[in-house]
């Protein structure tokens, strides 16, 4: 559906993008992580033919951009972190207007405007006026004008800045709503936990660089050199339980919680089952508190993915 090949962006001697490569199949929603400045929306635009490339080539429902831009248009949906809005019109004048834009005529131009109002939960705000929505409310009537002719493939350029807690909630809702309606998503964003459960691919860049390209668990796993557990025990034993953990082959070190009163098992590198944690606490007739192993964001895989490069 989308494909990248050497794509590289120069503005002088800086590299905005050095030979990106990148794929993502029909139904993807790909998670493009990186800071400020990393080339993400560079991409974006590129891929959305309002940007020329240094060299590389990039196609888009097999269209190159090259010489599909027209095609390629009719197919994707672009939108970007910043747009501007015509603020003397109501929001279904709005949707109207771009649904002309798109030669959407007649009865057909009404309805659709109705239904991506519906989709983006904005039916109540369709008599309103632009410019009384709030920055959320405004992030959503972007999204519905680029639903507008049924894109296959959806560029979402930092859709969730900006947005209070709320908003982006909402936001992340609708993602994957469009998600299960079998659409195929490049999304952008530097606010990393908002990626973690709606994103199959991720890719992480950093100076025009894309440093890991493949599935979250991919990117935990060449993160995660060792498993970690938190383990507590009743009645004040956690010393006991440490000395028995201490003496199992697959335990590298124990550290105790003193103020929350638990242990952190770090097993050695390779080995990722702590049920025998488990195992050793009840036939020892230790009551079990709590074991649970510790998580790993996309924060974490990011910082470690970029240890060495982002300073």
């Amino acid at each position: 559906m989308l494909e990248t090949r050497d794509l590289t962006k120069m503005y002088g001697d800086l590299y905005a993008l050095n030979r990106l490569s990148l794929k993502l199949e029909k139904g993807d929603v790909y998670g493009f992580i990186g800071p400020n400045g990393a080339g993400k929306t560079t991409t974006m635009r590129i891929l959305a033919t309002l940007l020329n490339p240094t060299w590389g080539e990039a196609t888009v429902c097999g269209y190159s951009i090259y010489n599909g831009a027209k095609e390629i248009r009719r197919l994707m949906g672009y939108m970007p972190d910043f747009f501007g809005v015509y603020d003397d019109m109501k929001v279904i004048e709005y949707l109207e207007f771009f649904a002309a834009a798109y030669r959407i005529k007649g009865p057909e131009r009404r309805r659709k405007c109705e239904q991506v109002l519906e989709l983006v939960d904005l039916g109540y705000k369709r008599e309103a006026l632009v410019t009384s929505l709030s920055r959320g409310m405004t992030q959503r009537l972007g999204l519905a004008r680029v639903l507008l002719h049924e894109p296959q493939v959806l560029l979402l350029d930092e859709p969730a800045s900006g947005l209070d807690p709320r908003a982006r909630i909402e936001m992340r809702g609708l993602l994957k709503e469009l998600r299960n309606m079998g659409k195929t998503i490049l999304v952008s964003s530097h606010i990393l936990p908002e990626l973690a459960d709606i994103c199959n691919k991720i890719g992480i860049i950093e100076r025009g660089k894309l440093l890991f390209d493949g599935d979250v668990q991919s990117a935990i796993r060449q993160v995660r050199k060792h498993a970690v557990f938190h383990v507590a025990v009743n009645n004040g034993l956690n010393g006991m339980a440490r000395e028995l953990l201490e003496k199992h082959s697959e335990v590298q070190s124990i550290e105790y919680k003193e103020d929350e009163d638990y242990l952190i098992v770090t097993l050695h590198d390779g080995k990722m089952d702590g049920s025998f944690i488990a195992e050793m606490m009840v036939s020892n007739q230790f009551r079990l508190r709590m074991l649970k192993e510790e998580e790993i964001d996309l924060e974490d895989v990011f910082m470690g993915i970029t240890k060495g490069i982002t300073n």
